[in-house]
């Protein structure tokens, strides 16, 4: 019996965490750039002392779903979006380099190139992009950044710097915790030039909410099923005792 109870209960608090993953995504569905995070469920034995005989649930997020999601054209000239596979170079919070699809360009009150989340955004020289004030700017499809320095007539174009662009295989990137891709085995990629932008858009986020709403469903009844495992293994129990008795 206690096999029984063991294996729903791990099962119930499996599924609150799978929850977690849709309830974030579905959050997440009007992110620029963001990815759906993906979750699958898997029986995993009890090692220790004696025989393996129990086994319990395990939820684990695989994989991340990197399919591009819909260009959202704005007009806006510090609005990117990559055109098909690649990433943006940017700077994660503890200075290392990650990569985003999120291209809600602004410039900080540093005179930074950030995106929407705060981070830095990385040229190809390996820092991140400083832009000097300018009366007017403009991205390339390669990432080149030209300004009109401030003061200068029309036909004075200066350029500062380049988006670093990267092409990363399949399966090498990894999702951190803050949302950002990073290289399974650390380090940072070289520029790839064949990478190209799209001015004056944004990628939306890839969460389908129809999906998520289903699964969310799923999972709701899933939890309920648990549930009355547990609960028929408590009146299996009782019966037992009321036997017992008898006897």
């Amino acid at each position: 019996m206690d096999r029984m109870i063991y294996l729903s209960m791990t099962g119930a608090s499996q599924i609150m965490q799978a929850q977690a993953i849709t309830t974030n995504n579905l959050a997440n569905v009007s992110t620029t750039g963001f990815k759906a995070d993906l979750a699958q469920f898997r029986s995993m034995p009890v090692f220790g002392a004696g025989m393996p005989s129990r086994v319990y649930a395990m939820t684990e997020r695989p994989a991340t779903d990197l399919s591009s999601g819909a260009h959202n054209h704005t007009g806006r000239e510090l609005d990117l979006a990559v055109r098909g596979d690649g990433w943006m170079a940017v700077q994660a919070p503890d200075g290392s380099e990650a990569y985003s699809r999120a291209g809600d360009l602004n410039i900080s009150s540093a005179g930074l190139l950030v995106n929407g989340a705060g981070h830095p955004i990385i040229g190809n020289n390996g820092g991140p992009i400083a832009i000097p004030p300018y009366e007017k700017i403009e991205i390339g499809a390669d990432g080149t950044i030209t300004i009109r320095p401030v003061g200068q007539q029309a036909n004075v174009l200066a350029q500062v710097e380049r988006i670093k662009l990267v092409q990363p295989e399949e399966g090498q990137l990894t999702k951190g915790d803050d949302g950002l891709m990073r290289l399974k085995e650390g380090g940072a990629l070289p520029p790839d030039a064949t990478v190209q932008l799209v001015s004056g858009a944004l990628e939306t986020s890839n969460v389908s909410v129809v999906d998520a709403m289903v699964r969310i469903i799923e999972l709701s009844r899933q939890y309920e099923t648990q549930i009355k495992m547990m609960n028929t293994a408590k009146e299996n129990d009782a019966s037992s005792d009321r036997l017992m008795q008898l006897a």
